[in-house]
This record gives structure tokens, C-alpha cells and sequence, in this order.
């Protein structure tokens, strides 16, 4: 199976290399197996429609830091991390499962802190929170949550169906979440230094709350369903619209174009950014976290979608040949790169 004899590095591979290195020779052996490995969601045959299925991990000290995450915010962004994949195949979440592997540093009362985001979340977005597991650990919180969904099986939508001239779209802005972030890392900078000193984070709501308690953007898809738009190819900005496009453009075996002049920033991660010496455009095209979504649509729902406030058109799809070009506001082209969030680095 696996012919390595040396001590190969994480690093080496990063998070979607290592998957891709690990399940490459997995064989599909049931017929109601319609997608495996290397989407948003599993996708299974469920008859009538598709469930889908998707897990994701949040480990304190890698994607959270408790001294700036409230418990109950946690909760909640542990629930709608999940359910924007679900959303990112076109998809209505039903139910959770929830694993937490907990020290013993947390108390009851924290545990029911944390309980009560998540089910906000649950609430807000009509899922069942339906089982899960729970276990102990020597290294503060892990939380591991598993979002199920159906689609349509005509509605489906995969990061694989991008065609050349169609064009590229976001929803909402980008970026905001990475410069929250670095806001709280900051402070928790000064804190350490003196503790005396209370937290300067007056005028930036927008943004903490961009990263401490993201939104999965569901009233996108409502409004793509409204205007009878199945986008070609979808996904979900976690780790950052350039590694996000290339993941679309390399599993559709196309290239893409995407103009900076046409990135939705918001004034206050674009006045935040400036402020601490950090491109606004670094920001959008490699920050993550924003769980906005990033598709494709053919150039006939133009017309559609071209006044709405809720998705901004930023490129278009080209051949394969020509690579993944980001066009500068100088109009300058140079190669996008995935230099956003891994796992492993």
C-alpha cells in the first residue's frame, strides 16, 4: 500500500497533500457511494435524494485560543464551521453528531457555556443535534463534529464542474475573519506583557465577530435557488480564496482569472489591515475563515446575479494552459499561489 521507507516530513505534503497521499488507492465498494474523499461532504445515495456527510475538527492551541475565545462563541462557530459545507454542495443541513475529547481544566459549567452555542447554532439553523462521543484529554479541548444534510440529487454541486468562461463569484467579503484574528492576537500580546492593561478593541466588531462567530452563508443559496442558479462548481473559503480557487480550478482541470480591483473588502478589515502594515488583498486572497462562498456560474446568469448585494463577480474561468492569474489594480498579472491556513505548518 504505502512503499515509504524513510521518516517523511508533514510539512512536506500539507494538510490536502497528506489526504491526497492517504486515500488515493481507496476503491469505492458500495454502489451508494456517489462522491468520497476530496470535496466539502461525502456524497451518498439515499434513494429519493443525496445525503451528505462532512466532518470537521477544531483542537484548542491550533484553531482556537480560550484566552480570547468565549466558550459559548466556540460552541457556536464549532456548529456553523460544519454546516457551511454542507451549504458549499448546494445543501440543507439536518443533523450534527458532536465528539469532545476534554482536560480536566474545564468545569461543568464551562461545558454547558460551550453546550449552549452550540445549540444556538442548532436553533438558528433548524439542524438536530442527534449524538456523539465524549472522552478524556491530557491537552485542553478537541472538538470533532460531524454535519448530515440532503440535496437534491439534480442539485448537487461539486468543486469539480467549472468550464472555461464561466464566471468566478464570492459571496459577502473577505478577509475580515484573518484581520479579527489578528486583532485578538495582539491584544493577547499586550495582556501577556501587562496584564493591567484592559483590551483596545473598540471599533472593531466587525471583524471579531467575523472570526468568533462566522456565519454559514444559507441565505446565498436560498437566493441562488430563487433565481434558479445551480452554480457549476462551489466551495467554501476556510483556508483562503486562492487556496480555495485552485482547489476548484484543479479538480475542473481549468484555469482561472481573478481581478483585484474586484475583491469585496469591507472598510474596516481594509482600515485594520493598513493599520498594521498588512496588504488588505494578502488579507482576501489568503486569510481564511470566512466561510463566504466561492463559485462558478455560467455566463448566462449574469444578468441574474450582477446587482446583488450578497455575491460580487471577480473573475472567470479560463483554460487550463493559462494558469491561476490574479490581475493587479496596475494591471499587472501575476500567478496565484495557495498561501493560506495549513494544518501542518
Amino acid at each position: 500500500m504505502f512503499e515509504n521507507t524513510g521518516k517523511s516530513n508533514l510539512k512536506e505534503l500539507g494538510e490536502f497533500g497528506l489526504i491526497r497521499h492517504l486515500t488515493s488507492d481507496l476503491k469505492i465498494k458500495n454502489s451508494s457511494t456517489i462522491k468520497g474523499v476530496g470535496d466539502d461532504a461525502a456524497v451518498i445515495d439515499s434513494g429519493d435524494y443525496f445525503t451528505l456527510v462532512t466532518t470537521d475538527m477544531l483542537v484548542e492551541g491550533i484553531h482556537f485560543n480560550m484566552v480570547y475565545s468565549p466558550l459559548k462563541h466556540l460552541g457556536y462557530k464549532a456548529v456553523t464551521v460544519n454546516l457551511s459545507d454542507i451549504y458549499a454542495m448546494g445543501g440543507k443541513p439536518e443533523q450534527i453528531t458532536v465528539a469532545l475529547a476534554i482536560s480536566s481544566k474545564y468545569t461543568i459549567e464551562a461545558l454547558e457555556e460551550f453546550y449552549l452555542g452550540m445549540k444556538i447554532a442548532c436553533e438558528k439553523y433548524g439542524v438536530d443535534l442527534v449524538g456523539g462521543d465524549t472522552t478524556s484529554s491530557f491537552s485542553g479541548l478537541v472538538i470533532s463534529i460531524t454535519a448530515i444534510g440532503k440535496v437534491e440529487k439534480n442539485k448537487v454541486i461539486y468543486r469539480n464542474g467549472a468550464k472555461e468562461k464561466d464566471l468566478i463569484c464570492v459571496s459577502g467579503d473577505l478577509g475580515a475573519a484573518f484581520m479579527g484574528l489578528k486583532i485578538l492576537e495582539r491584544e493577547m500580546e499586550v495582556y501577556k506583557a501587562s496584564p493591567e492593561i484592559q483590551p483596545d478593541l473598540e471599533g472593531f466588531d466587525y471583524i471579531l465577530e467575523r472570526q468568533l462567530k462566522p456565519e454559514p452563508r444559507k441565505d446565498v443559496i436560498e437566493f441562488l435557488q430563487s433565481l434558479e442558479i445551480t452554480p457549476t462548481a462551489m466551495i467554501d473559503i476556510s483556508d483562503g480564496l486562492a487556496s480555495e480557487i485552485i482547489h476548484i480550478c484543479s479538480q475542473s482541470e481549468t484555469g482561472c482569472m481573478i481581478y483585484e480591483e474586484k475583491l469585496p473588502i469591507d472598510h474596516s478589515t481594509q482600515e485594520t489591515a493598513l493599520e498594521l502594515n498588512i496588504d488588505p488583498t494578502t488579507c482576501a486572497l489568503n486569510g481564511g475563515e470566512d466561510y463566504e462562498l466561492l463559485f462558478t456560474i455560467s455566463l448566462n446568469d449574469y444578468e441574474k446575479v450582477k446587482d446583488s448585494n450578497l455575491i460580487s463577480v471577480i473573475g472567470h474561468i479560463t483554460d487550463k494552459n493559462a494558469g491561476y492569474s490574479l490581475v493587479t489594480k496596475d494591471n499587472k498579472v501575476h500567478e496565484i499561489k495557495a498561501q493560506g491556513w495549513n494544518a501542518f505548518n
